[in-house]
Parts: C-alpha cells; sequence; structure tokens
C-alpha cells in the first residue's frame, strides 16, 4: 500500500486501498461495540466541504483507545486510515496497528489544541490552518442539522423522543442495570391506569419499578419541581458511557425510548442511543433552568402543571 499525506474526501475516496490523512467534520457517530472478536468498534460519519459524507469505522483493542467524541461538529483528524470500497461504496478504516487520531472542538477559533489524542499521533505545522479553515466553513454552513427536543412535558406516547436533561444521579439497579436520573424542569403528564381498586389488597401497584437511590442524602438535592424521569442503559458499553456521564450536568440524548410501567414512565437508552455534551451557555439549557426558576417562585408554581393548583376541599376542614 501507497502512503499518502493529507488529502480531501474527494481526492481521498479515489485512493482505494492506499493511506491517507484526513482531516473532517463529525457529523454522527455511534456508541462502541464489540466485534466478533475481542475489539471494539465505532462507526463515524465525517464531511469537509469538497464531497459528501463518508463513514469511517473505528478498531481498537480496548475502549479507551476509541475517540470520545464531545459533540457533533467536532473535528477529527484520522492518520493513516485505509480507504475502502464494498458495494461501490467508499468509506475508510481505521487500523488498530498502525492508525491514529486527534480530537479538536468545533467551534473555539482560538484554541488548537486537541482535546483527545491517540498515543502515536503526531501533529504538523499545516493542521492548524486546515482546522481553521473547516471551522469557517462549518459556522458558514448547515451541515449540522439537529432534530427537534422534546421537553418531558410534551411525552404523550410511548416512542422515541430526544431530550435535554440535566443528570442527578447514576446508580445501579436491582438486576445489575446502570440508570440515571434525569431532569428537566417540566412535568410529564399523568397516565390512566385501568385497573380494578379491588386488586390493590393484592397487588398494589408500585411506587416505584427499580431501586431508588439508597442515600437519603442523594434523594434530598433533587429538584422539587418537575418529573425525574428514571432512565434505564440497556447497552455492552457503560465503561465508555459513564466516563462521558456526569452528575449535575446536561447533556442532550437522542432516540430514547420513552416506555410506561403501572402508570410510571420511564426511558431506556439503547445501543441506537445517543447522547451528546451541551455547554452550559447553550439556549436549550437556559430555557429549560429560566423555566424551573419562575416555578420555583410561589408555592403554586411548585404544584404540577397538569394538576389544579388549589387543593381539594374535601381534604379541608370542616
Amino acid at each position: 500500500m501507497v502512503y499518502r499525506r493529507f488529502l480531501c474526501i474527494k481526492d481521498a475516496v479515489a485512493c482505494i486501498n492506499d493511506k491517507v490523512d484526513l482531516i473532517a467534520v463529525i457529523l454522527n457517530f455511534s456508541l462502541p461495540q464489540t466485534t466478533r472478536g475481542t475489539d471494539y468498534v465505532c462507526k463515524l460519519k465525517i464531511i469537509d466541504e469538497s464531497h459528501p459524507e463518508i463513514p469511517v469505522h473505528v478498531f481498537a483493542q480496548e475502549i479507551d483507545h476509541l475517540p470520545f467524541v464531545a459533540a457533533v461538529g467536532d473535528i477529527i483528524h484520522l492518520s493513516r486510515v485505509v480507504m475502502r470500497i464494498h458495494e461501490g461504496d467508499v468509506y475508510a478504516i481505521f487500523n488498530k496497528k498502525f492508525s491514529s487520531f486527534a480530537l479538536y472542538d468545533g467551534k473555539d477559533v482560538e484554541n488548537f489544541q486537541p482535546y483527545q489524542v491517540l498515543l502515536r499521533y503526531e501533529a504538523r505545522k499545516h493542521d492548524a490552518m486546515i482546522i481553521a479553515g473547516l471551522r469557517k466553513w462549518l459556522a458558514s454552513s448547515h451541515v449540522i442539522d439537529e432534530p427537534n427536543f422534546s421537553l418531558l412535558e410534551e411525552i404523550n406516547e410511548v416512542g422515541l423522543v430526544n431530550l435535554v436533561c440535566k443528570v442527578l444521579h447514576i446508580c445501579k439497579t436491582t438486576d445489575d442495570k446502570w440508570m440515571a436520573f434525569i431532569w428537566d424542569g417540566t412535568d410529564a403528564p399523568p397516565i390512566s391506569i385501568y385497573k380494578k381498586p379491588e386488586d390493590e389488597e393484592h397487588n398494589p401497584l408500585p411506587l416505584h419499578f427499580k431501586l431508588l437511590p439508597s442515600s437519603g442524602h442523594v434523594l434530598h438535592t433533587f429538584p422539587t419541581v418537575g418529573t425525574i424521569l428514571r432512565l434505564i442503559f440497556d447497552v455492552e458499553c457503560m465503561p465508555y458511557i459513564l466516563q462521558l456521564l456526569k452528575v449535575c450536568q446536561w447533556f442532550k440524548f437522542f432516540c430514547v425510548e420513552c416506555k410506561l410501567h403501572e402508570g410510571l414512565w420511564y426511558g431506556v437508552f439503547t445501543s441506537y442511543s445517543k447522547i451528546r455534551d451541551i455547554p452550559n451557555v447553550d439556549i436549550l439549557i437556559l430555557e429549560r433552568q429560566s423555566n424551573y426558576d419562575c416555578r420555583s417562585l410561589g408555592n403554586l408554581d411548585r404544584m404540577p402543571s397538569w394538576s389544579c393548583p388549589w387543593p381539594s376541599k374535601i381534604t379541608g376542614p370542616m
């Protein structure tokens, strides 16, 4: 195989079976999965201004050697990846033995230091110029098109949703699955329960369907306004996710399965789901935080938004 220096994607797709260097914008990325052997793999989609996106398959022997992409729109420098073609589709293969990478913020116009590098990576003096050009192109283009995000109060049926939520706590359940408690300051709607009252004596409705945090101190830190959604992680790559998730920080959750259990809403994070870090100044966070701050001012605003704010006279003094 012939080793070539940096190429734009338009030129790289013509170099089948050659090693190339690419610097491109990340359009999408998957969570790590195990291969049929002992390796890990994650898949990226990258683009530059010369060509539509192409896939990149990244293989590594250890999960820590995979790219931990902070956000869609970040920039990756792929070194010594091999161009392949399958059924007419061109893609790049990251070989764990000789390929390398570096990840850069896609928006910070002044910082040219990568936030993650593989040990074999070697920077070049012209990299900063190429990265600056990609950032300028990305800012003026519309290649990053994010989906709509729902509030918890907008959930009205079982299905896939995209959420922007704050992680309040992470723990393990009784069946050894990881669970996160997430919140956005709004109230999920109530659910009609079709059950005979006489059944309650022998089979009462549960107050929760998974183990709650064992420490009362943890529960006392939860907000008193808004639904706290339990998010179950049904994936194999929890070490990877646990490095991304941080308590008391906001995240974007994509393609979360919203489900019901005995009148209780909960979410399931599957291999098709995605998670993205989000800066604290993002408008989506500011809107949710502002709504919560307004509701926290008075006692009536603390009542669930779907209920009458006044207590029933039935329970009042006679």
